[in-house]
């Protein structure tokens, strides 16, 4: 249930900021993200809690298992499903393409690639907040327990939870400015279309969020 909360807030905020260029006449781009936006919130809610669930279908219960599937497995698995909840609800980018601009923001053409750069770096971005988040805590959070710092299950909650704000503080800005708002790509990497309607050598196109 906390899987699917999580995903669907943060597919949510995808949905709400992405680049808003992408249009179809044969369906709604917005109707179609929402549909995508829930198969991929089921999905990556899902993986995230097999680990758990076999764990517990099979009665794995030692402490390298427990280690393993509990403090280790959880965060790359978080990052790779907020990667692909991203990939999906932003689809429409790279099937139909965004707008690329000059210098002077004029736009001049709509190109898939640019798209596709765009929903690529987001994905990246956003595995790298959210791995990165989840994994460093629970890594410091097993030395604590390990060294006893912590004396009852409340005061080791507390510390978890300092540690995973603390880190995820950190990386918000990280992963920000892993790429610019404004992305740019060069004039040789996009389609012949654009490349006779303007003498630019990089153009720029909004990434999103």
């Amino acid at each position: 249930f906390l899987q699917f909360v999580f995903h669907t807030y943060t597919t949510g905020f995808t949905l709400l900021n992405g680049n808003g260029t992408a249009k179809a006449e044969e369906y709604s781009v917005q109707q179609k993200q929402i549909f995508c936006g829930l198969g991929a919130i089921s999905y990556a809610a899902c993986i995230g809690a097999l680990p758990l669930v076999f764990m517990n279908r099979y009665t794995l219960k030692s402490s390298l298992t427990q280690l393993v599937v509990k403090k280790l497995l959880p965060a790359p698995l978080l990052g790779l499903m907020s990667a692909f909840t991203v990939v999906v609800v932003r689809s429409p980018e790279f099937e139909n393409g965004i707008e690329v601009m000059d210098r002077n923001g004029k736009v001049v053409g709509v190109s898939q690639k640019a798209g596709e750069k765009a929903v690529k770096e987001t994905a990246l971005s956003r595995a790298v907040l959210f791995g990165t988040a989840f994994f460093l805590p629970a890594v410091l959070t097993y030395f604590v327990e390990r060294a006893k710092f912590a004396k009852t299950p409340r005061a080791l909650a507390s510390v978890r939870m300092f540690m995973i704000t603390s880190v995820l503080a950190g990386m918000l800005p990280v992963s920000l400015s892993m790429f610019p708002q404004c992305g740019e790509i060069k004039r040789a990497d996009l389609e012949p279309e654009i490349l006779s309607s303007t003498e630019e050598t990089e153009l720029f196109y909004n990434r999103g969020i």
